[in-house]
């Protein structure tokens, strides 16, 4: 019996079975291999680096693996072929098929952008996924992009984000005046607003930023990947909760040309692996963060500190009215600020009844 060189390999076949134990159904591969393609995928991260770092190489290694090499992808970190920030246009522009980012990166372009990361005091990791999957959120997100000619997935989450490492204690909002803080998206206009100065950094360049001096205080994501990046030695005050992020979602951006050109079956990989690789990346951060946490604690040279309740507070209010003034610039920002805040409002009533209530009786007991 001849055995075709098309047959799935024992990687394809395993590959296949953990998509299916997330309830994900893999396209049959094609009995004789097709036409070959070929994507480059560039990301905002270093390359490699813990958390969306080895969720973009995992992305390119199973959309290679699972079409035994049809679609071949290869991945350019930051810098590589474009910088950073610039990984919308490369994708929209064609330059690259494939992009791995955060949509908080394109507020200059639309407004609303943010909305699909992380806005300060919005939806969990879970209810993110929630209102994307369930209540609008994707074709609302479609729409956003599709004048670029780019379609968005989520692939992958860094889970609940960290406040920040600062170079001095936050004792109250006189202590925000004129310091200059690494924080994107609106969570960077509600500080600008408390007193502080945004800056606008790509991650491969934060550290040497604040062990510099160039900045006071910067927020990446969470403790394993702030560490990674070596956060923890260049400030020494650890602040929580990260009420500007309370959500990580990453996004993988293709060309819808690109993405069209594809047959059917490869397109169907494309979004499987996506949504597989968003539920392994939260899951990778969720634990991570919580043992490079505990290691946190130990070290001496950390100070972790809670904000304030008056910073809070203030942050919380100043968060209402950043929202509301982006959703009045168009009537597509008013529609996704309207669709996410009612998911966060129904997030909210089931939370608290089940989430909240739960986690305060874990702390304080019944």
């Amino acid at each position: 019996m001849t055995i075709s060189n098309d047959a799935p390999s024992r990687r394809s076949l395993i590959a296949g079975a953990a998509l299916g134990g997330l309830g994900l159904t893999l396209p049959m591969a094609p009995a004789i291999a097709s036409e070959r393609f070929r994507w480059r995928l560039v990301t905002s991260w270093p390359k490699g680096a813990p958390g969306p770092g080895t969720t973009a190489d995992r992305l390119a290694a199973a959309i290679t693996a699972l079409s035994q090499g049809r679609l071949t992808v290869e991945v350019y970190g930051a810098g590589e072929l474009v910088p950073a920030f610039e990984v919308f246009d490369a994708v929209a522009a064609g330059t690259a098929q494939m992009g791995h980012s955060a949509s908080f990166f394109w507020s200059g372009k639309m407004a609303a952008a943010p909305f699909f990361t992380a806005v300060p005091f919005g939806l969990t990791p879970e209810a993110h996924n929630a209102w994307i999957t369930y209540g609008g959120g994707q074709a609302l997100w479609d729409e956003l992009y599709d004048g670029f000619g780019i379609k968005p997935f989520l692939a992958g989450n860094s889970g609940f984000q960290m406040g920040g490492w600062y170079n001095r204690e936050i004792d109250g909002l006189d202590d925000f005046k004129g310091l200059k803080i690494r924080m994107p998206g609106l969570g960077g206009e509600v500080v600008r607003r408390l007193g502080a100065t945004p800056v606008s950094l790509p991650p491969g360049e934060i550290h040497g930023a604040l062990r510099g001096g160039v900045i006071d205080a910067a927020e990446f994501l969470g403790p394993w990947s702030d560490s990674a990046l070596g956060l923890n030695q260049a400030a020494r005050f650890y602040y929580w909760p990260g009420f500007h992020e309370p959500n990580g979602s990453a996004e993988c951006l293709v060309n819808r040309e690109a993405l069209e050109t594809l047959p059917k079956d490869l397109r169907q990989l494309v979004n499987i692996v996506c949504a597989a690789e968003n539920q392994r990346g939260l899951s990778e951060a969720e634990w991570f963060n919580a043992l490079t946490l505990s290691k946190i604690e130990q070290d001496q040279s950390v100070a972790l500190r809670r904000f304030p309740p008056k910073v809070l507070n203030a942050a919380r209010e100043t968060a209402t009215e950043v929202l509301t003034e982006v959703a009045a610039k168009n009537d597509i920002a008013g529609r996704i600020y309207e669709s996410y805040d009612a998911a966060r409002t129904a997030a909210i009533g089931w939370g608290r009844v089940s989430r909240h209530a739960l986690l305060e009786a874990q702390l304080n007991g019944a």
